[in-house]
Formats: structure tokens, sequence, C-alpha cells
């Protein structure tokens, strides 16, 4: 098999809330651990291509330290899967799409939360980062919390460190 250059991509359906939040957290927080690897996100549909993130979004993120204004909805394309090694889905039904297009000789697509440790497959609903686009600024919020512990979580298995319970970021 041959491995698609490092990096990682977010997955949502929009490309205008939970993923993009997932990557400008994963950048800022990559970069303060000296973590030099590529982060993107992109959106399974085309209903906010060209869009910035939704403004819940950037208000939530601009009060935690992070600058989500620069971003722009990308919608997914299956040759996504050749530019970044990880393929990260922020939810169940968006990694059911996105292993619908993977081909055989392609690292499979994950799920966000399992691959950084904080869930199991089996664990459902539960494993999800659950889509705040109808909901409160208080779920925007959630959503952010939920993302930093996964990008958290993530930089120490990229960073050759384990998870565990003893994690200061953890509760954030």
């Amino acid at each position: 098999m041959i491995l698609p250059p490092p990096g990682i991509l977010f997955v949502c359906l929009g490309n205008i809330c939970r993923s993009p939040t997932a990557e400008y957290v994963a950048r800022a927080e990559f970069d303060k651990l000296g973590l030099r690897v590529p982060v993107a996100s992109r959106g399974l549909g085309d209903w906010h291509v060209g869009q910035g993130a939704d403004p819940r979004a950037v208000a939530v993120a601009r009060e935690a330290g992070y600058d989500l204004s620069p971003h722009r909805a990308r919608q997914f394309n299956e040759d996504d899967f050749n530019r970044f090694t990880m393929v990260l889905a922020v939810d169940r039904a968006t990694l059911a799409e996105l292993r619908r297009r993977v081909s055989g000789d392609i690292p499979p697509p994950q799920r966000f939360l399992v691959a950084a440790g904080l869930a199991s497959p089996e664990l459902g609903d539960a494993g999800d980062v659950p889509d705040p686009y109808t909901g409160s600024t208080d779920d925007f919020r959630e959503v952010l919390t939920l993302i930093r512990r996964g990008v958290d979580a993530l930089a120490l298995r990229l960073s050759g460190r384990t998870t565990d319970g003893d994690n200061p970021h953890a509760s954030r």
C-alpha cells in the first residue's frame, strides 16, 4: 500500500461548524507542541462551499483563542484520500459515507474521537461530535470542548505518547 503524504483531514457535513473547528484547533495546538502536521477540513455536501465558518462557531472559537475567520468551506473529493494520511470523520454517518467512497488500497477513514483514543468504535453516538448547526451557542461551546479534548489526545498519539487519565488537558 502506498501511503499518502502526512496530513490530517477532518470531515463533516457542510464544513462550516465541526470540521473547521477541528482544523483550526488542531493547527494551533499542534503548532504549540511543535508537531509539523498539515491539517485541513472538508464537508461532504456542497451547500456552503466558499462560505466562512458558521458565525457561532467563529465567536465561540474566538472566545477560546482560536481564529476561524480565514476559513472557507470546501467540499470533500475522493482525491482527498490521496492527499492526507488520516481522514477523520466527526461522526458515524460521515464515516459511513467516506468508507463507501474509499478504494481498497488507501488507508481507511476513521472516526475522529476513536482515532484520538477517546472513544471506542462500539460506543455509537457517544463517539460522535454532535452537530451544533441547529442548536444554541452553548451547543457550539460543548462541541469546541469536545474537539479540544480530541485534538489534545490526537496530538499525544501523534507525538508518540499515549492517552491516559493523567492528561491535564482532558477536562478542557
